[in-house]
C-alpha cells in the first residue's frame, strides 16, 4: 500500500477541483505545487486593500450551469459584467465587436447599415475561403476593422504575421449586430468576492498541500508515493520531450501602483496599434464594480501585459495550436494513454487553451469517470 491514492501535481483549477471530489469520496491525496502559492493562473492577492489578478485578468463565465453551481458553491460571485475597451492612435472603441464599435468606425445606425458596410469590405478583399487569421477576420468585420482592432494587437500576442496564424484562433470572437458592450455570451459570469485564492483554497480544505515543490527535482520518490497520478503540467516534459519540445506563448506583467483614485474608467483597455508593446492595461479595481470597490482609496493598482517569446523554463500561457504542434502533441497523447497510472489535465497536460468552466468541467467529469 502507497501512502496516498493520488498524486496531484499542480494545484491550479484543475487539480483543486480532483483533489476537493477525491476527498469527498474518501481518498487521501497530497498536492504539490511547484510555485509558491496554490490557483495557479487565476492566483489573486490583496495589494492597496485591492484583489490583484496576478497573472492577468480572470472573469469567470459559463454557460454550463452545473459548473456555474459547482464553483458558486465555493464562493460568493459578483455580478460583474466584461465590457472592455480598445485604444487605436487615440481612438476609442467598444468591445466586442458590436454596433457601438461600428458606428464609431464608420457612423452607421442601424444593423443594415452595418452588415452592408462589412459586406462591402469582404468583396473589395476577395475572399472565399478563409486561409489564414488575416482572411478569417475580414469576412468576419470587414478590412477597417481588423487593420485597426484585430491585426496589431493579434501580431502582437502571437509574435508572427496574421496571414501565418491559422483562421480558427479568430472565430471565438463575439460579433452582434446590437448595442450590446458584453463581451462574453454566456448566461453566468462574474469574479469570486473574495477572490480566486480562497476559491481554490476551500477547494484544497483537508488536502495536503506542498509548495516549492518541483516534481521533477525528485521524480521517483513522488511517483512511488502514490498508486495514482493527476499531471497538470507540461505533458512533453513528463516525457523527457522525447519526440521534441512543445510551443507556447508566454507573458510578462507590468504591476504598478498609482497615485489616483481611477486611471482609466474601465478594468481592461486593449491597445490595438502595434507600435505599442503591451496589449492591455487592466486596472484590478474596477473588477469590483469600479471605484466603488474601495471607497475613498486614493491609490489603484494597474498591470501591463506584454507578450513574449516563450523558452522552456519561462511560464507557458498559450499553446500554439498550428498543425506541427498538434502532430508533436498527438505523439505525447498516445504515450499517455499507455501510462495506466497518470492521468493528464489542464491547458498544460492536454495543450488546450481552455476557459477556467472548461476546466472545471474536464476536472468534474475525470474525477466522476475516476472515483465512481
Amino acid at each position: 500500500m502507497k501512502e496516498y491514492d493520488y498524486l496531484i501535481v499542480g494545484a491550479g483549477i484543475y487539480g483543486a477541483v480532483f483533489a476537493a471530489k477525491a476527498k469527498k469520496a474518501g481518498k487521501k491525496c497530497l498536492v504539490i505545487e511547484r510555485r509558491n502559492h496554490i490557483a495557479g493562473n487565476c492566483y489573486s492577492k490583496e495589494q492597496e486593500g485591492i484583489e490583484v489578478h496576478v497573472y492577468g485578468p480572470h472573469i469567470f463565465h459559463t454557460g454550463l450551469k452545473h459548473v456555474w453551481d459547482y464553483v458558486n458553491s465555493y464562493a460568493e460571485f459578483n455580478r460583474y459584467t466584461n465590457t472592455p475597451v480598445a485604444l487605436y492612435k487615440g481612438e476609442l472603441y467598444n468591445l466586442p465587436f458590436n454596433m457601438n464599435t461600428f458606428h464609431a468606425m464608420w457612423g452607421v445606425k442601424t444593423p443594415a447599415e452595418a452588415k452592408a458596410k462589412i459586406e462591402e469590405q469582404i468583396k473589395e478583399a476577395g475572399i472565399g475561403e478563409p486561409a489564414n487569421l488575416e482572411e478569417q477576420a475580414i469576412k468576419l468585420v470587414g478590412r477597417d476593422i481588423y487593420e485597426k482592432l484585430v491585426k496589431g494587437y493579434t501580431e502582437k500576442q502571437w509574435g508572427r504575421p496574421c496571414s501565418e496564424l491559422p483562421a480558427f484562433i479568430i472565430r471565438r470572437l463575439p460579433v452582434r449586430f446590437e448595442y450590446d458592450n458584453n463581451y462574453f455570451n454566456d448566461p453566468y459570469q462574474g469574479i469570486p468576492v473574495e477572490g480566486y485564492t480562497k476559491l481554490v483554497e476551500r477547494m484544497l480544505e483537508g488536502t495536503e498541500v506542498r509548495l516549492d515543490t518541483d516534481f521533477f527535482a525528485d521524480r521517483a520518490y513522488y511517483e512511488g508515493l502514490a498508486e495514482k497520478i493527476i499531471f497538470t503540467g507540461l505533458i512533453d516534459e513528463y516525457f523527457d520531450h522525447c519526440h521534441g519540445t512543445l510551443e507556447y506563448r508566454s507573458l510578462r506583467f507590468e504591476t504598478e501602483v498609482l497615485e489616483e483614485e481611477n486611471h482609466q474608467g474601465s478594468a481592461i483597455v486593449n491597445y490595438t496599434e502595434y507600435e505599442i508593446p503591451y496589449t492591455r492595461v487592466i486596472e484590478h479595481k474596477h473588477f469590483n464594480f469600479g471605484c466603488r470597490a474601495v471607497p475613498g482609496n486614493p491609490k489603484t493598482v494597474i498591470t501591463r501585459e506584454y507578450p513574449t517569446a516563450w523558452k522552456p523554463g519561462d511560464e507557458p500561457y498559450y499553446p500554439i495550436n498550428n498543425a506541427a504542434n498538434d502532430a508533436l502533441y498527438a505523439k505525447y497523447a498516445e504515450m499517455a494513454k499507455e501510462k495506466g497510472n497518470v492521468i493528464f489535465g489542464g491547458r498544460l497536460g492536454i495543450y488546450r487553451y481552455l476557459d477556467m468552466d472548461k476546466v472545471i468541467d474536464l476536472a468534474l467529469n475525470t474525477a466522476k469517470e475516476e472515483l465512481q
